[in-house]
């Protein structure tokens, strides 16, 4: 059975060799944990099924994209202390991420965006610095800011709550442990009003946060909330994508 045409790591090298691929699409996740019910691998799951199914949606609107392999190693400083978070520096990702877009640049690929499912990685200032030295136009998302949380689910969170959950739900049931076993997801704030207030930064130091490894409650999480959030993220997405194939490189601002 042939492979998706649009993933790469199920593509042959004759289909890459005659296709002219107009945006190469880089999942980009981490490794940790996420309360005591979702597997350590859930950005990179999150990260990867959204990606292809973007893709495929793209692909069908007649968009040639690809999706390359998802990068499992996310910046996780804060949370060293929890056994089997594996981290990456931002300066090692800042590499990683070069060598990776040297490689498309060299093989003509005109387009790259990198999406990303993980708190911690933020590569913006990378693009910043590698963009003036290559071809390749580069541009970066994370996929759980497309659509607002609030139209799907009750309650907040940002790692392990009722949105990731809910997705968890819906992309891969089987390794979600029952509700009954998370934990509620309750998380301390800064005791400094800017930070709590979140007009300053600060990273968060993670078990000094959470005991249970979770931010936010996971208790109305479901596979239907899952499944409505999923299809509104990733035709988004697949929007962008076929408007970002079909744009010209040179003439990327109006007057509006």
């Amino acid at each position: 059975m042939a492979g998706r045409p649009y993933v790469l790591a199920e593509t042959t090298w004759k289909a890459v060799r005659d296709t002219d691929y107009e945006v190469a699409v880089l999942p980009w996740g981490a490794t940790e944990a996420h309360n005591y019910h979702l597997p350590y691998g859930a950005d990179i799951i999150e990260s990867e099924r959204i990606a292809i199914e973007s893709a495929r949606l793209a692909w069908e609107d007649g968009a040639k994209v690809i999706v390359l392999p998802t990068v499992p190693f996310g910046v996780n400083t804060q949370q060293l202390d929890i056994k089997l978070t594996l981290n990456l520096n931002p300066s090692s990702q800042a590499r990683l991420l070069e060598d990776l877009v040297r490689s498309l640049d060299g093989q003509g690929i005109p387009r790259l965006v990198i999406l990303n499912g993980h708190g911690g990685n933020d590569f913006r200032q990378m693009v910043r610095e590698f963009q003036p030295h290559v071809r390749i136009f580069l541009c970066t998302l994370n996929w759980y800011a497309v659509v607002p949380a609030e139209g799907y689910f009750s309650k907040s969170g940002d790692h392990a709550g009722e949105l990731e959950t809910s997705l968890m739900l819906h992309l891969a049931p089987d390794w979600v442990l029952p509700l009954s076993q998370a934990g509620k997801g309750s998380a301390k704030s800064f005791r400094i009003k800017a930070l709590r207030e979140r007009w300053a930064w600060a990273p968060r130091q993670w078990t000094e946060v959470t005991s249970d490894t979770g931010v936010g409650d996971p208790s109305l999480a479901s596979a239907e909330k899952g499944q409505r959030y999923f299809e509104a993220v990733t035709e988004k997405i697949a929007e962008f994508l076929v408007e970002l194939a079909a744009a010209d490189l040179s003439e990327l601002y109006d007057d509006s």
